[in-house]
């Protein structure tokens, strides 16, 4: 009975640290702006929900409870682009993650994968891959793995107070979600 439950412990370890480790290479690239923030941030910015009268900021404050860690990486350089979209593939293959949502605007694609939690709504992972173009043809890359217990009805409130590129799309996507 140990062992099974060693196991089944050392299993969750490694499906939960596998985003962690599959793009940690992107926090030390020079071309490549991240934002990561830890569970111990979130529960600091949780903590500030008493002292806000604003609902968009106090469904932020709950959400942030319930996250562990977000990973946002950032880049303009072609070879870091590409090796970002290597890695998303090979995370998308080795883990449990469904498809949300896809958006094709022009030049713009964005992407996004969750990884089912309690019900419909309540995710343990959101994972999302945006490329764009601006209007001079500049590309951008952006990917960022959310973890922990996430309410996709919340979620806007984090992209919008974060400033985290392709919130609109979750944000429209889910809204037409739930309207079915």
């Amino acid at each position: 009975m140990k062992k099974i439950i060693l196991t089944l412990v050392t299993v969750a370890f490694f499906a939960t640290s596998q985003a962690q480790t599959s793009f940690d290479k992107f926090e030390e690239m020079d071309n490549v702006t991240s934002v990561i923030v830890n569970k111990n941030m979130f529960k600091m910015l949780s903590s500030m929900s008493g002292a806000v009268d604003d609902q968009e900021a106090k469904n932020f404050m709950e959400l942030a409870k319930t996250l562990e860690n977000l990973r946002v990486f950032t880049t303009e350089d072609k070879k870091a682009s590409a090796d970002m979209l290597s890695s998303f593939n090979t995370y998308l293959k080795n883990s449990k993650l469904e498809e949300l949502m896809r958006v094709k605007d022009g030049d713009n694609n964005v992407k996004f994968y969750v990884k089912p939690g309690k019900t419909e709504n309540l995710v343990s992972e959101l994972l999302m891959f945006v490329e764009s173009k601006d209007s001079l043809g500049k590309q951008r890359t952006v990917l960022m793995s959310l973890t922990g217990l996430i309410d996709l009805n919340k979620i806007s409130a984090l992209t919008d107070k974060m400033n985290i590129p392709g919130g609109d799309q979750l944000k429209k996507g889910n809204k037409s979600k739930s309207n079915e």
